[in-house]
């Protein structure tokens, strides 16, 4: 029987908004396209879609090639 998981508390989806946030501005600072920082960190579109809106639990395997793409260390993005 599949375990019951109950839903992230307000906190943590804050906190996964506010990381989207920063994915975001650094993007945009770095003068990339979503498509452009897909194609070079090897992480989908749809990915980074997803943590830019803060609807997914993102990777740090994909925080850390995002950051490596773009030139900055990845706790520029954690905050």
């Amino acid at each position: 029987m599949p375990r019951k998981v109950d839903p992230d508390p307000d906190w943590i989806l804050d906190q996964r908004r506010q990381l989207g946030e920063r994915v975001r501005a650094a993007r945009l600072h770095a003068n990339y396209r979503q498509e452009r920082l897909a194609h070079e960190s090897g992480v989908t579109r749809l990915t980074l879609q997803n943590i830019e809106a803060g609807t997914t639990d993102a990777r740090v395997g994909w925080l850390m090639r995002i950051a490596h793409t773009l030139g900055i260390d990845v706790r520029d993005l954690l905050g």
